[in-house]
């Protein structure tokens, strides 16, 4: 004859109960940031799009962007794809919500295409059909935010933050 002692079940400990803090600060924040990084970085790659390789000696004498000799560089690109791949996590990670991966994107692309349509007084396009370094540009950035949304997707858990 056994006898079996039985415990009882522990309850799992009650959830704390959310406290408001500074989680809906920092999360507004975060897309503010965002945001402006998204139209920060976005007028740098509009302007380094026409970037040459006779610049880097033109720019030096107080010469515009773009008045250099030489083929055309493709600086930009390689900044929309990184740029934007760490403003897409940076609006995750700081909000922890999914959606905070919409407001620089929209920005970012509206301003792309507001650049290729809008002419100057010379009646040059700021980002101009005949420039494939700036097509380039803006198919790679808006691609870099579609990946890194794909990639949410696909997880389905949003990226880890490091402990604070």
């Amino acid at each position: 004859m056994s006898t079996e002692v039985s415990t009882p079940l522990e309850e799992p400990p009650a959830p704390e109960p959310k406290k408001p803090g500074w989680d809906p600060v920092l999360r507004v924040a975060g897309v503010v940031i965002s945001i402006l990084a998204a139209l920060i970085s976005g007028f740098l790659e509009i302007n380094l799009s026409t970037l040459r390789a006779g610049d880097f000696v033109t720019i030096w004498r107080g010469d515009a962007i773009g008045s250099g000799g030489g083929p055309l560089l493709g600086l930009s690109i390689l900044l929309a794809g990184g740029l934007n791949w760490a403003i897409a996590w940076f609006a995750v990670t700081t909000t922890r919500r999914r959606w905070a991966l919409g407001p620089p994107w929209a920005l970012w692309t509206l301003l792309m295409l507001g650049a290729a349509g809008v002419r100057t007084d010379e009646g040059d396009y700021l980002l101009g059909g005949e420039n494939w370094v700036a097509l380039v540009m803006i198919l790679v950035g808006s691609l870099t935010y579609a990946v890194y949304s794909y990639r949410l997707i696909l997880k389905g858990r949003l990226p880890q933050q490091t402990p604070r």
